[in-house]
């Protein structure tokens, strides 16, 4: 029996690892939940999973969930352990109870904790963008010096991992992933500066929180997961393409010297990647829809179009800058998709804000996880004086 820790259980992607759990006839236990200020969500969890351990963003939370847990009449001897904080992230994350950390929470948040599992030697199964697209050279450098089981957990690079199991790492010559184009693919570049934050959130394949959604919407997302594989995987940038796949079906190719071309699809539903990262090497039935293959379908493929969705390239030229470059561009980016989402800048000045941003901050080579941290303050300190600035450019 594999005992977890869900950094973030009351997201898309902890709410569905629950939900394999849940469905897993006695395969898996929880040790411990963290969420941030869901406390609802997060009391109907604990109700449910018994975990020993239990985490907010907030002090204040704390208080919230002890009277929740009690009106749903848990007696006080059965509550776990109600902590709050960073420090309590870490904790739960490197506890010897739990073999495994499902690494959920969004944004620079779930860093550390996850940078301190690594080096504990669990398996972690990644969905926080931000652990590699910040830290990709400590957090890949301790996986190795460590001896932990990093396997990705997002659609993509969950389908990479699949199609490289297939053959000779040295004989792939490319990765492509797939995206779906969001809810914009089909929207003229001169009209993107009229869309509301309601239309960039209604994503047409997939249901997730505000910002991956924003992202899917200006395909930054697509960079950051360039980013991602670029270090899962040792390639280079200029070795991962990028297609659009309104279907999201096929989630990832890759191609072999020769031209081979091998491709991972599935139905798009996260439990079955999530499954994956808890059972790898091996594979058990996983819940959810099986493909059709009596019933016919049409998948397109299509080039990005670059001049319209400008954060992708960026996120490229990023990588390949190295250093501090790629935690800058995940810092201002979810500064300015929170500007965003406040009707205080226009979507396209998300990219505007993002790249101004890259431009005034100093490119610097972290060594520590405090120095990351240290760069994602001011980069968002920055990123927060250009919102600023453009201030009463979009009413409400």
């Amino acid at each position: 029996m594999k005992t977890l820790t869900v950094l973030g259980s009351t997201g898309s992607i902890g709410t569905n690892t629950l939900d394999v759990v849940r469905r897993g006839a006695g395969q898996y236990a929880i040790f411990a939940l963290a969420a941030g200020r869901n406390v609802g969500v997060l009391a109907s969890q604990i109700l449910e999973f018994r975990p020993r351990v239990a985490v907010l963003a907030e002090a204040a939370g704390v208080k919230i969930l002890t009277e929740k847990l009690e009106a749903n009449g848990l007696p006080r001897s059965e509550f776990p352990d109600l902590l709050w904080g960073n420090s309590a992230l870490v904790r739960i994350a490197t506890a010897p109870e739990a073999d495994t950390v499902i690494s959920a929470i969004v944004g620079v948040a779930g860093l550390e904790a996850t940078y301190e599992a690594i080096r504990c030697g669990k398996r972690v199964g990644l969905a926080n963008k931000e652990v590699l697209v910040s830290g990709g050279r400590l957090v890949m450098e301790a996986v190795a010096a460590h001896n932990a089981l990093l396997v990705p957990v997002d659609s993509e690079h969950n389908g990479a991992h699949q199609c490289l199991r297939a053959g000779n790492r040295m004989e792939v010559s490319r990765l492509i992933l797939t995206a779906s184009g969001g809810p914009f693919r089909n929207t003229p570049k001169e009209s993107l500066a009229r869309v509301t934050p309601e239309q960039a959130l209604n994503h047409p394949t997939w249901r997730m929180g505000n910002r991956i959604t924003i992202d899917s919407a200006t395909m930054m997302n697509k960079g950051f997961e360039v980013i991602e594989a670029c270090w899962l995987f040792g390639f280079v940038p200029s070795q991962v393409d990028v297609v659009i796949h309104p279907q999201s079906s096929v989630h990832a190719m890759i191609e072999y010297s020769d031209g081979s071309v091998l491709a991972q699809i599935s139905a798009t539903d996260m439990r079955m990647p999530i499954q994956y990262a808890l059972t790898y090497p091996e594979r058990s039935g996983a819940p959810v829809p099986k493909i059709d293959w009596t019933q016919s379908r049409h998948w397109e493929f299509l080039p990005p179009e670059p001049d319209k969705f400008p954060l992708l390239q960026l996120a490229y030229q990023c990588q390949e800058a190295g250093g501090s470059a790629t935690c800058i561009l995940n810092a201002a980016d979810e500064i300015a998709v929170e500007s965003f989402l406040a009707r205080q800048i226009s979507f396209p000045s998300i990219y505007e804000v993002v790249s101004e941003t890259l431009g005034r901050m100093p490119q610097r080579t972290p060594d520590t996880i405090g120095e990351i941290l240290e760069i994602d303050r001011e980069s968002r300190m920055k990123a927060r004086e250009l919102v600023r600035s453009r201030a009463g450019a979009v009413t409400a």
